[in-house]
């Protein structure tokens, strides 16, 4: 008996185990909430575009191998006196020469190669940070409208809730006969239109979750933070500027230009040539060393065009990079203007408009219960109150958006960059 008891009880433990695991299984698991940084993390690290700006990198890094090269020798045979005429029409007087050559470089053309080979390289690093970096600006840019999207659904349940409040108050007059039967059509027409606002709502929400989750490759399992639309603490601070992408590619421009000067001007150097070898007498079968060598005279052709353009290219480059400087620094202080005149208008929708909308509305309801106002009254009312609170959100969005454009003028995600071939 007492065995049995044990196994009996073990059993039903079990049983209730499995059933507090179908439970567990039944019921859906919680959606992770999506953050920003996670959102262009994930982005960047599966930018189709990465692996190409891996094998230009791993191309780059085989041209500085390259351009650290040496001039490679020449071996060269001369044959004289052989075949011709009268006492030279045999071979029994032929003179050959075997010679090794070396071109020896001067004027620091190799290391000119070298630096220039590695300001490409820095080059190609750069132009695929800027394709990541705008990559990043794309989904930083469709993650708000996404966080957007879901206020707005928000919206439009409110909006739903306040026509079917309306539609059941306006009922019980229709049915009072206080009020003619077309104003609970309209009451319902009203209901009808909310509803398909808010499912469009919902639809346009869903579709931007799936868009945004297609740069990963994912799906729409994920929650946004409407909440973070509301945080406006960026107007009232100073951005920490740091070097973006884009001013790292002018830079290696600039290096690059200037790089060349050095490859141009090594040019402009002439390079000797030197032999050395042995010649061989048929005649006699001797032997002798012959050493020689040359070089060109650089009368005509000095490079010197060549050095100018590389001068100019490189001079117009560092134009260029200071000039970018000082248009990103009028494109930051306009943007906080932007961003100071968007927060005080929500801060005003908040303080005045908002609450005398709402004050609006309760007091038309009550009098229109007290049988004082229309169906019309009540729903423009409504309306006055929704629009407010949908110009509130488009102010909100405006506000965003200027500060993800202030956030990528200095830089701010930079450190979200993944390494090239990472």
């Amino acid at each position: 008996m007492i065995s049995f008891k044990v196994r009996h009880r073990c059993a039903k433990t079990i049983a209730w185990q499995a059933a507090g695991l179908s439970l567990l299984m039944a019921v859906p698991a919680l959606a992770e909430t999506l953050p920003l940084s996670m959102a262009l993390t994930r982005a960047a690290q599966a930018d189709p575009a990465a692996d190409a700006t891996y094998q230009r990198r791993r191309a780059a890094d085989a041209g500085v191998r390259q351009a650290g090269a040496r001039l490679n020798p020449a071996i060269g045979v001369d044959v004289e006196d052989a075949l011709g005429s009268g006492a030279y029409s045999g071979i029994d007087r032929m003179e050959t020469t075997v010679t090794y050559q070396q071109t020896l470089e001067r004027g620091g053309k190799r290391d000119a190669r070298i630096a220039s080979a590695s300001a490409q390289r820095d080059l190609v690093t750069a132009q695929g940070q800027v394709r990541a970096w705008n990559l990043m600006g794309e989904v930083h840019t469709l993650w708000i409208e996404a966080t957007v999207a879901e206020t707005e659904v928000t919206l439009a349940e409110e909006r739903l809730t306040l026509a079917r409040a309306a539609q059941a108050e306006i009922g019980r007059r229709v049915a009072a006969a206080r009020d003619p039967l077309f104003a609970g059509s309209l009451a319902d027409a009203d209901v009808a239109n909310a509803e398909i606002a808010r499912d469009q709502a919902k639809a346009k929400a869903q579709q931007l979750k799936l868009q945004l989750a297609a740069y990963w490759g994912g799906g729409a399992d994920f929650e946004l933070a409407p909440a973070w639309l509301e945080d406006l603490s960026a107007a009232g601070a100073e951005p920490v500027v740091m070097e973006t992408p884009d001013l790292f590619l002018l830079r290696a421009q600039q290096r690059t230009a200037s790089a060349e000067i050095a490859v141009e001007t090594s040019r402009s150097v002439q390079d000797p040539t030197l032999q050395a070898g042995i010649r061989h007498y048929q005649a006699d079968n001797a032997f002798a060393f012959v050493v020689g060598g040359s070089i060109p005279l650089g009368r005509y052709n000095t490079n010197q065009g060549a050095i100018e353009r590389a001068q100019a290219e490189a001079q117009g480059a560092a134009i260029d990079l200071e000039a970018a400087g000082r248009i990103r620094d009028r494109e930051i202080a306009a943007s906080t203007i932007r961003l100071v005149n968007h927060a005080a208008e929500v801060r005003r929708i908040d303080s005045q408009v908002i609450p005398q909308a709402e004050r609006a509305v309760a007091q038309v309801r009550e009098g229109f219960a007290r049988g004082g106002f229309s169906y019309r009254d009540v729903m423009g009312a409504q309306e006055v109150l929704m629009a407010a609170r949908t110009r509130r959100l488009e102010v909100l969005k405006a506000f965003q958006l200027e500060r993800a454009r202030r956030e990528r003028l200095s830089g701010q995600w930079v450190a979200l960059l993944p390494e090239v071939g990472q």
